[in-house]
């Protein structure tokens, strides 16, 4: 009897040590495709229910179905699937109808990481939501190592002044409060707008002429080269690197797969600092 007693007291602390936290949720919506995809990355697949448009990645994320895009977040859908945690944007879902999601009780956890150190706290901050928290923590884990690898292996480069190009007409580029020029700083590059007051200003010509940078960037296929180049003519004339636009324009672990790109090229082109 106290054989079985005893097995059943272990069976009983392996099923405590093995279970999923009290916490983990069972059915969450993203609202955005980076974190859609930061889900992912804390194990949090199998209780992932729907998505916003463009939620493309990990594959497995193609299949949910879509509540939210650039129009806005369809309230009526999110309330029927019962969600139990919801991730948001505030960079890009509209104030008001998160307001009346969290209206009904619905715990909003947002996303808009603006440094490799915030995506790491978010992939922390949402183990105790998965149901395989260790998972987020290792991702997270080595979201700090790629960054530190990087920045040790590159920060000695003579720093390349970089125009990070979003657009044409009109012409946008990326300030230092963004995960897209601390990139550039782990490659250590520096971005000729990181004086903007303002995370994505929209700037002119002749202001970027001025500045004289040595690389341009640009996020989108390689096919883009030619025309940013051809954009530029005959007043500059500078190397133009593009990366993979979903690495580079989404806040998820796959930017660190840019900033490698971003790096190696940047490198190879040994550029120095002009005086």
């Amino acid at each position: 009897m106290s054989t079985r007693r005893a097995a059943r007291g272990w069976l009983l602390l392996l099923a405590l040590f093995t279970a999923p936290p009290a916490w983990a949720v069972h059915r969450v919506v993203s609202l955005a495709p980076h974190a859609t995809e930061m889900a992912y990355a804390a194990g949090m697949g199998e209780v992932m229910v729907a998505a916003s448009s463009w939620s493309d990645y990990p594959p497995a994320a193609r299949k949910l179905e879509q509540v939210a895009s650039w129009q806005g977040i369809n309230v009526e859908r999110v309330l029927a699937l019962k969600p139990d945690l919801i991730l948001a944007w505030r960079g890009g879902n509209p104030q008001r109808e998160l307001d009346q999601l969290a209206a009904f009780g619905i715990p909003i956890v947002y996303i808009d990481p603006l440094s490799v150190e915030d995506m790491a706290r978010a992939l922390d901050g949402l183990a105790r939501y998965s149901p395989h928290p260790e998972q987020a923590h290792q991702a997270a884990r080595a979201v700090r190592q790629q960054a530190a690898d990087l920045k040790r292996r590159y920060a000695g480069n003579a720093p390349a002044r970089v125009f990070m190009q979003f657009g044409v007409q009109p012409l946008f580029t990326a300030g230092k409060q963004t995960l897209q020029s601390q990139v550039l700083a782990l490659c250590g590059a520096h971005n000729i707008f990181a004086d903007s007051p303002v995370p994505w200003p929209q700037v002119g010509r002749e202001q970027v002429l001025s500045r004289k940078p040595q690389v341009i960037v640009v996020a989108g296929d390689p096919e883009r080269i030619t025309a940013i180049r051809d954009f530029w003519q005959p007043q500059l004339a500078v190397p133009v690197i593009a990366l993979n636009e979903d690495w580079f324009n989404r806040s998820g672990p796959r930017i660190l797969l840019a900033a490698q790109a971003l790096c190696q090229q940047l490198a190879d082109m040994s550029i120095t600092k002009a005086h």
